[in-house]
């Protein structure tokens, strides 16, 4: 339903949740929209904001089959990635929010930010989002609702989450808690105004209130700046929940996998964005006899289940995954989803046929294209046809090997916790870890050559905790004692076993160390076998690595047990290097960095004698 701005929006919401009808209420008095609009979820209503979208020249209906029912958008070029330095946590005291996140005192924060939201919907809709976090089913439902003026957030939602009516029953029934989420691209139009395709403001702030559970995000249009159910509320502020109820928020792919014996186990992984999280999640095994069933690919919430074991389970209901790398000989699980169709592109190219395409889609690029900018492209060009963080927006339940267990209200048992980084030396390809606390010190110093997913520098080794670093929603020190302390709570014969895996190392020739993609099955089948007790490993001084023979490389060809010695050797000289770079993070972390870091850190430099 729809209210002018000059009705009474309290009386005319259509809820009983009298918080929420006040909180609308109060937002729509201080952002002066149009118009008040109550999203309810429906096909219909998705079909009519997509061809306002087109119409608005937002988004571009795609003709091509390949693509039923889908959309390309095209943003801004200045509003193409997530922007860290204009993301805040506001606790209300400075050392909640820690070294690695920007802090503002929440009383100066808000003032600031209800001065830029006055009037900031002024000719637009103010569109309220109902969400969940979930499953609607589950115990605790975790409920959101996002007030937004862009009608691109709210079909971008709808694949993201579970949204509308159904849920706003449910919160009524339950009266429930839900964490506000104010969104506005920050564009407002005077009567008369010319809008324009893609509206978004140069100042952008993306502000996190951990102690209240809120979010405010201004000026943005893109991605998790504007999708709060997204980085925001998934990790962000459900991260300082998980600290204050005992459970784990993480930035983490679900992956199910059963052996030829029909054993499954299930394994979570993190890396940072743009390092091969969803073709893992959505990995083909190129081992005979084993099968894989992915349960998400970026969002996992870990809660201790009856016997003390980590149950994880994925809050999201989409893909939202880079583009650039994914194709259809490296991720067909995720081309077939994608060309199921339903899907919203963002900064992608369009070809001649009314298609998408972006790098790595096919092994080669079409003869002409028009790029993300607009721009008429051939091979020839010397640019990127797609922006290398765009993305595409799908419905998760549209994978073929999605696994049943993710709609399991509890989730699942988890067996094995992988972090995972992208270095071209050091790391080896996989490191067992040896204990839960080794495990945590891996994690806290995880690397990565930094990527597109994130405004700036590319290509600068960067510290990323347990792939958190712009995600802890609270201080990163405190962030690692949770971890630390949750074993306490595990049952010690449940506790997953810790890896630290590396697909992008690089031989002294500059090739890549190891094939990856499908073939990382491979190391998935030898994490496995360690939990079992069956594989072979060689002791390290930063842990147990495969042994050339232990890795199965049936099938593999041209991939030697030599090969494998290279791609998981340490070389001591490199990791006295990488031990002084561990000293100058640890610093960073002051008296929060937990003892039992500290220790670690002072064994690994006994091992090496440094």
């Amino acid at each position: 339903m729809s209210s002018s701005s000059d009705q009474n929006v309290l009386d005319a919401a259509p809820t009983t949740h009298a918080k929420l009808a006040a909180w609308v209420e109060e937002v729509a008095a201080l952002t002066k929209p149009d118009r008040v609009y109550w999203v309810t979820g429906s096909v219909e209503e998705n079909d009519r904001l997509c061809a306002e979208l087109v119409e608005a020249g937002t988004l571009v209906k795609l003709t091509d089959p390949n693509f039923p029912n889908s959309y390309a958008g095209f943003s801004d070029p200045a509003d193409v990635a997530r922007v860290e330095e204009r993301t805040f946590i506001c606790s209300k005291e400075k050392k909640d929010a820690g070294f690695t996140n920007n802090w503002e005192d929440p009383a100066v924060m808000k003032q600031r930010l209800n001065g830029l939201f006055d009037g900031a919907m002024r000719g637009r809709t103010m569109y309220v989002i109902p969400f969940v976090m979930g499953p609607l089913n589950a115990e605790h439902p975790a409920y959101g609702v996002e007030i937004t003026d862009s009608a691109y957030v709210v079909a971008s939602m709808r694949i993201m989450a579970k949204i509308g009516t159904e849920v706003l029953r449910k919160m009524e029934a339950e009266d429930a808690f839900f964490v506000p989420a104010l969104h506005s691209v920050g564009a407002p139009l005077e009567p008369g105004q010319q809008d324009v395709a893609w509206p978004c403001n140069e100042d952008k702030w993306i502000v996190h209130f951990p102690e209240e559970r809120a979010i405010w995000s201004y000026g943005s249009g893109y991605g998790g700046n504007a999708l709060l159910g997204k980085k925001c509320y998934s990790l962000r502020i459900a991260s300082a929940m998980a600290r204050d109820e005992g459970w784990l928020a993480e930035h983490m792919l679900i992956l199910k996998l059963t052996s030829p014996q029909n054993k499954s186990y299930h394994i979570a992984a993190a890396f940072p964005s743009a390092c091969g999280k969803t073709n893992l999640a959505l990995l083909d095994p190129t081992i005979e006899g084993w099968k894989a069933e992915t349960l998400g690919d970026d969002i996992n919430w870990m809660r201790i289940g009856k016997e003390g074991e980590l149950r994880g389970v994925n809050p999201e209901y989409g893909l939202f995954g880079v583009a650039p790398g994914t194709g259809w000989s490296t991720n067909p699980n995720a081309m077939r989803a994608i060309t199921k169709g339903n899907t919203i592109f963002t900064n992608v190219a369009l070809t001649d046929e009314g298609g998408v395409w972006w790098e790595g889609m096919t092994d080669e690029a079409p003869a002409h294209l028009t790029d993300w900018l607009g721009n008429d492209w051939t091979p020839q060009s010397g640019t990127k046809a797609a922006h290398p963080n765009s993305r595409f927006c799908t419905p998760i339940d549209q994978v073929d090997m999605l696994s049943e267990d993710y709609y399991s209200p509890n989730g699942v048992k988890i067996d094995a916790i992988l972090f995972g980084g992208r270095r071209k030396t050091t790391i080896p390809l996989v490191t067992e870890a040896r204990s839960w606390t080794n495990g945590i010190f891996m994690g806290s110093t995880l690397s990565s050559e930094t990527t597109a997913a994130a405004a700036g520098a590319t290509g600068q080794v960067r510290r990323d905790p347990m792939a958190m670093l712009p995600f802890i929603g609270y201080n990163a020190g405190d962030y690692l004692k949770h971890w630390d302390q949750i074993s306490e709570k595990l049952n010690p014969e449940q506790m997953p076993k810790i890896f630290l895996v590396n697909w992008f190392r690089r031989t002294p020739e500059g090739g890549f160390a190891w094939p990856g993609f499908g073939d990382n099955s491979r190391v998935l089948k030898w994490a496995i076998e360690r939990i079992e007790g069956t594989a072979d490993a060689t002791e390290t001084i930063i842990g147990n690595v495969p042994t050339g023979e232990s890795l199965d490389l049936s099938g593999l060809e041209g991939f030697t047990p030599a090969d494998v010695e290279t791609a998981v050797a340490v070389n001591k000289d490199e990791w006295v290097t990488e031990v002084e770079s561990i000293e100058e993070w640890y610093a960073n972390f002051g008296d929060a960095l937990p003892a039992s870091l500290r220790a670690e850190l002072e064994g690994l430099k006994e091992r090496l004698g440094a």
